[in-house]
């Protein structure tokens, strides 16, 4: 078996078999395979495409490349969930503790922020002490207490899928819809989990612009689940604009303490996706026969507290200062040199708001990486004061920024004024939800 008959083979429009596809990713890992052959079958991939069992072969093969996380002596069904990526996506933060309030064993691997996209553990580690570098064994025994952790993956789950994301990053082939299902999947698959909830994001600020191309994407990703024997639903949601108000991580940790504590409205968008990535898990893990039984299980666990009582349990656990997680004292983690207001240069009603520049302006400031080995400062950011289809006059405030570093700050201004479109008619309001699915549906 040759490589390059294998990228010829793919380019050609034509199937592989399951030893092709083993021969290439384990040839790949092994170092027998240069990264110009494999950046030749991905770009392959990336123009023919691939069948839903070629994708699943390479998804499993993927996850054979490392390590395997057993999860099989914790009780109940193992449930996770994962987002593609968006800003303000305070989501894990909020329902995987209100999960676990609810009776269910959530073991998460998550991963760190980049580009405009945030990072759950970045978020974490914004609380003093608190650690994602957690053995295996301990981090069982903490989700045994708890019922929920968060860490990071190990480092060697999945090296296959590691060396081909730096690949691809470089090589235009990022936007593949075979590439990214087998990403996902084979991490997720690799972290032992039984039953996942996808929140696949579409619009401006997520890799999948279109709905189309989302839609595609989540019923493949469903399809992969349950040839590999696992439940999973997927959600496909907006992200014209960022899902929570906050943008930044300390600033994001804020704003899930304030879901936790019912501070948050039911309207909210930000709430309404926690309940319904929340409702769904349930509903697979069977802690709930339907949704609402499930949103009735979860409401009162922000209303009983327990829902942050079992994040700040997990902080703890985690070797965190738990203390900061409460309204009284979360603000504590936000001290900066300057806070400043960005007002409105006219007056009218807000049109569209671009996430990923509003991602990109938070980077700028700080919160966030260009590359993966820039620092993070976890304090910095800023708050959305506006949605979509809001009037607003003169000199209202658009959003407030948290400032320690005033370098690209008038850049960051530039960015923001640009991104948040005032136009003199008022937008279409987007759905928050554009569908859900199920096994059902594929």
């Amino acid at each position: 078996m040759r490589t390059v008959d294998l990228i010829e083979k793919k380019a050609d429009g034509f199937e592989l078999s399951k030893e092709e596809i083993e021969f290439i990713v384990n040839g790949y890992v092994a170092g027998d395979i240069p990264d110009y052959q494999m950046s030749a079958f991905m770009m392959a991939v990336r123009m023919m495409g691939m069948s839903a069992g070629e994708t699943a072969i390479l998804t499993l093969t993927m996850m054979n490349s490392g390590d395997t996380a057993d999860l099989s002596s914790l009780p109940g069904v193992k449930l996770d969930k994962h987002s593609t990526g968006g800003v303000g996506d305070t989501t894990t933060l909020a329902v995987a503790p209100l999960v676990a309030a609810c009776g269910g064993t959530v073991a998460k691997m998550s991963g760190r922020g980049l580009g405009h996209t945030g990072g759950t553990l970045d978020k974490l580690e914004s609380i003093p002490g608190c650690s994602v570098e957690i053995e295996m064994d301990k981090f069982i025994d903490i989700v045994r207490e708890n019922g929920v952790a968060v860490i990071g993956q190990s480092k060697n789950l999945v090296p296959a899928d590691k060396m081909m994301y730096a690949l691809r990053d470089v090589t235009a082939t990022v936007r593949s819809i075979p590439l990214i299902a087998s990403s996902i999947m084979s991490k997720k698959l690799a972290s032992g989990a039984d039953a996942i909830v996808l929140d696949v994001k579409t619009g401006t600020g997520a890799f999948m612009r279109e709905k189309e191309e989302a839609f595609e994407l989540a019923k493949l990703m469903v399809r992969i689940g349950r040839l590999m024997g696992r439940k999973v639903t997927a959600l496909i949601t907006d992200m014209n604009q960022p899902l929570g108000m906050a943008v930044g991580n300390a600033l994001e940790v804020r704003e899930a303490v304030e879901l936790l504590s019912g501070k948050i409205p039911e309207t909210d968008p930000l709430y309404e996706v926690c309940m319904l990535l929340g409702v769904h898990m349930l509903m697979l893990g069977g802690l709930a026969e339907n949704e609402k039984d499930a949103r009735s299980s979860l409401k009162a666990a922000i209303d009983s507290g327990e829902g942050l009582r079992r994040l700040q349990k997990m902080v703890e656990l985690q070797g965190g200062d738990s203390s900061y997680l409460c309204l009284e004292k979360i603000d504590e983690l936000l001290k900066v040199r300057q806070i400043i207001d960005l007002k409105a240069p006219k007056t009218g009603y807000i049109h569209s708001i671009e996430a990923e520049k509003i991602g990109t302006a938070a980077q700028m400031l700080g919160a966030g990486r260009a590359k993966k080995s820039d620092p993070i400062d976890p304090a910095v950011g800023l708050v959305m004061k506006v949605r979509s289809g809001d009037h607003v006059s003169l000199s209202d405030t658009l959003c407030t920024l948290y400032v320690n570093d005033e370098t690209r700050l008038e850049e960051v201004k530039k960015l923001l004024l640009e991104a948040i479109e005032i136009s003199p008619l008022a937008a279409e309001k987007k759905p928050m939800i554009y569908g859900i699915i199920t096994e059902k549906d594929v």
